[in-house]
């Protein structure tokens, strides 16, 4: 169980941090450097990721740091990916009608979104 009440920053070390917000809102972050510019990046609340875990995220991290890697671009990388091929398996019919439920209330004139 995580003590630490007051706001602020609490290092674990090796980059993962306990944030705790003014509102009293703990969440692990796992805070890197590259090419000299600062980054942090969500764990997750406390209240769904445990202390072990966190470790294990920051360590997963760290290695990608190491390789050169930002873990944020491969995280951002990694859902595009995953939204790419959801993407994919849509039908041109219920992308398109996607497309027309979505823009209908902006268009000026009803006839343009008759099928």
């Amino acid at each position: 169980m995580i003590q630490q009440t007051a706001p602020g920053l609490y290092g674990d070390g090796g980059g993962l941090t306990l944030q705790i917000t003014k509102a009293g809102v703990k969440s692990w972050l796992y805070r890197y450097m590259i090419k000299g510019k600062a980054f942090g990046m969500g764990l997750g609340p406390v209240h769904t990721i445990t202390l072990a875990e966190a470790r294990q995220k920051a360590t997963d991290a760290r290695k990608l740091v190491i390789e050169g890697v930002n873990p944020l671009e491969a995280k951002r990388q990694q859902q595009l990916d995953s939204d790419m091929a959801k993407a994919r398996l849509m039908r041109f019919d219920q992308c398109a009608s996607a497309y027309i439920e979505a823009h209908r209330s902006s268009w000026k004139n009803a006839k343009h979104a008759d099928c």
